[in-house]
C-alpha cells in the first residue's frame, strides 16, 4: 500500500487581504486543519502585537502541522509569510515529508485593507494607513518564478 501523502497551502498576505477568508474555505473544502496564530492568541488573551509569543505559537502550530502532514493530511498554514525565505523554509519542510505544497497569495490595495481591519477592529493598538503602507513596502509578492516552485491547486475531495 502507497504511503499517503499530505497537503501543505501556505496563504500568504498583508492584514485584511483575506486570508482568513480564504483558509476557511480551504480547510471546509479539503477538509484540512487551518494554523492562525492571531486566533491562537486570542484565545490565549495575547495582544497580537507580541512577536515572542507569535513566533513560538508559530513554531508550534508548524510542529503540529508536519505531524499532521506525515499523516496524510491537510494543513493550511495562515502566517502572512510575508517573506519569501519564510515560504520557502515551509515548502521544503513540507516537501521533505513527501507533502504536496500550494501558495495561495490574497493581494487587495491599500484602501481597501485599512477598511477590513478597521472593521474587524482585532488589533490594539489598531493598524493605521501608515503601517499597511510599511508593511506593502517590506511584504515580498510571490513572483512568477516562486510560483513555479509550487503544485497547482488540488481538487476538493467528493463530499459524502
Amino acid at each position: 500500500m502507497a504511503a499517503t501523502c499530505g497537503r501543505l497551502i501556505i496563504v500568504c498576505g498583508l492584514p485584511g487581504a483575506g486570508k482568513t477568508t480564504a483558509a476557511t474555505e480551504l480547510a471546509e473544502r479539503h477538509a484540512g486543519v487551518r494554523y492562525s496564530p492571531d486566533d491562537w492568541m486570542d484565545a490565549l488573551g495575547i495582544n497580537l502585537w507580541d512577536e515572542a509569543k507569535r513566533a513560538g505559537i508559530e513554531q508550534l502550530q508548524w510542529q503540529q502541522a508536519q505531524s499532521l502532514l506525515a499523516l496524510g493530511g491537510t494543513a493550511i498554514i495562515e502566517w502572512g509569510t510575508w517573506a519569501r525565505s519564510e515560504r520557502d523554509a515551509l515548502r521544503e519542510g513540507a516537501r521533505a515529508l513527501g507533502a504536496a505544497v500550494e501558495l495561495v497569495h490574497m493581494d487587495a490595495p491599500i484602501d481597501v485593507l485599512l477598511d477590513r481591519v478597521t472593521r474587524r477592529g482585532r488589533e490594539s493598538p489598531p493598524i493605521d494607513r501608515a503601517m499597511l503602507e510599511d508593511a506593502s513596502r517590506a511584504f515580498e509578492r510571490p513572483t512568477a518564478e516562486e510560483l513555479a516552485l509550487y503544485d497547482p491547486p488540488a481538487k476538493a475531495p467528493p463530499r459524502d
